[in-house]
């Protein structure tokens, strides 16, 4: 019965985690939740390093921090049910089940880290400290990149609205979680531990952590950038809300896509003017004869850009693209997808007899090259990324190597329709505001169903559409120009310096408490 509760409890905080990163009753983020809740699975791994065990120390831990975060990855992700059963058609015990097994393979990360740090946390507080933020930032950090990656819900996505906002231009989402971890190891040192001084001590530590940023704001006269304007731009955002059920039917959504953004094409009168992700949702060949010829044709004559979304192939291969149209270009500009989504733009090997039970368009799309050329226009560098590419900060870093050549704004076009009108959309929306405040750049966003909308530099939403409507969002957006230190470092040598140094403290701690233990002996 106590096993059931412990179990039951650290559910529960897993789930509190997920709903910090977008509250199911709001979509707000919530900072305040993710510290608690990660608090208290590090409150529960120091109690396991001084309590007696039947079985070693280290399985007990790796077992909750797998409790905890099988339930915070299928509380963030469980909206995947949707697109496989509502969508797909795949039964709903099956696509249950996928979830499932999904969170609970990619909860393993976590589980290795919590019984890492219980197996090898010192004694002394500040090296126990910085283990949990290491082992816990490189669990973060795997999960981003191993197997093409699926880090949705990071931890530091719960922080876009909160004072740890300040560290994201520094070091990005997983500094800002690898910070966040040190306030929980912290927190739960205030409770655990025994003595006046070492309390205080580990709760000076964490309000300065967390009080840092508005410190530094009190003795600023003005906000201090790192990056400058590049003057406004005047857009028009498209929102089609075609049923994601009546996309790709012939006599549908298809029908109905192919003419209602023809027509808001063909009368739009911003300077820049932007569809979602596959709004026209045929292959450019099978468009009807001479539709993207009117496009190009109404912007090459025009003092206006369009950039249009579809896939494109030749029967053999296959992209998903977003083409600008605009005067004085011979050819259109042209942006390849690179992050492939597995399952639903490629099939992992010996993963085909999955997708085969599913009735979802699925293909073996080509990848786009990394860092490909942004589109120029109005004296700005406007850098696209499709659906969730966006989650890539690394990948979208790649495009600041050259700072004279970097984006001032940055594009993301999706189709969130796949998954119903949940709590994906407020999610994705968090994971956009994290790439602007990381990158001090505008992220726009053209999608479907939402969140189409505008956020400014500081990771601010200026301009929004309902979601779940069709509609027109007319807005503008501040261009930068600039690098902010994380766009610098990411730039150059991606999220390896992280890797380093959460390696490098999880190799040196233990080693330091082997030395002490001799020198002890």
């Amino acid at each position: 019965m106590k096993t059931l509760a412990r179990s039951l409890g650290f559910g529960l905080a897993g789930l509190a985690q997920a709903a910090s990163i977008a509250a199911p009753w709001n979509g707000r983020p919530l900072w305040w939740l993710q510290l608690i809740s990660l608090a208290l699975l590090a409150w529960q791994l120091a109690a396991l390093r001084g309590r007696a065990q039947a079985r070693p120390a280290w399985r007990s831990a790796a077992l909750y921090g797998w409790l905890f975060s099988t339930a915070w990855l299928c509380g963030t992700f469980w909206w995947l049910f949707v697109s496989m059963h509502t969508y797909g058609g795949l039964a709903a015990p099956l696509a249950a089940v996928a979830v499932l097994a999904l969170a609970a393979a990619l909860a393993l990360y976590y589980a290795a880290a919590a019984a890492f740090y219980v197996a090898f946390a010192p004694v002394r507080r500040a090296g126990a400290v910085l283990l949990f933020a290491a082992a816990w930032t490189l669990a973060e950090l795997l999960r981003n990149s191993l197997f093409t990656g699926f880090p949705w819900g990071a931890g530091g996505y719960a922080h876009v609205d909160g004072p740890l906002s300040f560290y994201a231009p520094w070091v990005g989402v997983y500094g800002v979680g690898a910070v966040a971890a040190a306030i929980a190891a912290l927190v739960a040192a205030v409770v655990h531990d025994q003595g006046r001084g070492k309390r205080v001590m580990a709760l000076a530590l964490a309000l300065v952590l967390l009080g840092a940023p508005a410190l530094v704001a009190a003795v600023r006269s003005a906000p201090d950038e790192a990056t400058l304007s590049r003057g406004r731009l005047e857009l028009a955002l498209l929102q089609g809300n075609i049923p994601q059920d009546e996309k790709f039917i012939p006599g549908g959504g298809v029908a109905t896509a192919l003419q209602w953004y023809g027509e808001q094409l063909l009368r739009a009168t911003a300077p820049l003017v932007i569809t979602p992700e596959t709004a026209l949702p045929l292959l450019g060949s099978q468009l009807p004869p001479g539709y993207l010829d009117a496009i190009a044709a109404r912007y090459a004559n025009s003092a206006q850009t369009a950039i249009v979304g579809l896939p494109l192939g030749d029967g053999r291969v296959y992209t998903n693209t977003v083409l600008g149209f605009g005067p004085g270009r011979s050819t259109p500009y042209r942006y390849d997808k690179h992050h492939l989504v597995p399952f639903g733009e490629f099939v992992p090997g010996l993963f085909r007899w999955f997708t085969d039970m599913m009735n979802i368009p699925l293909g073996d799309f080509q990848s786009g090259g990394l860092a490909q050329r942004p589109l120029a226009w109005q004296g700005q560098r406007i850098a696209p990324n499709i659906c969730y590419e966006d989650l890539f900060g690394d990948e979208i870093g790649a495009n600041f190597r050259d700072e004279s050549q970097a984006p001032t704004v940055l594009l993301n076009v999706s189709n969130i329709a796949w998954f119903g009108d949940t709590i994906a959309i407020d999610q994705h929306l968090a994971i956009s505001r994290m790439r602007a405040l990381e990158f001090q750049r505008p992220m726009v966003r053209a999608t479907n169903t939402g969140a189409t909308a505008v956020i400014d530099h500081r990771g601010r939403v200026t301009h929004a559409l309902p979601r779940l409507t069709r509609g027109v969002l007319v807005a503008s957006v501040e261009g930068r120009a600039g690098l902010t230190p994380y766009a610098f470092w990411v730039s150059r040598f991606g999220l390896w310096p992280l890797w380093g140094l959460a390696l490098a403290i999880m190799a040196a701690v233990p080693l330091f408490l082997r030395r002490a233990s001799r020198t002890a002996g």
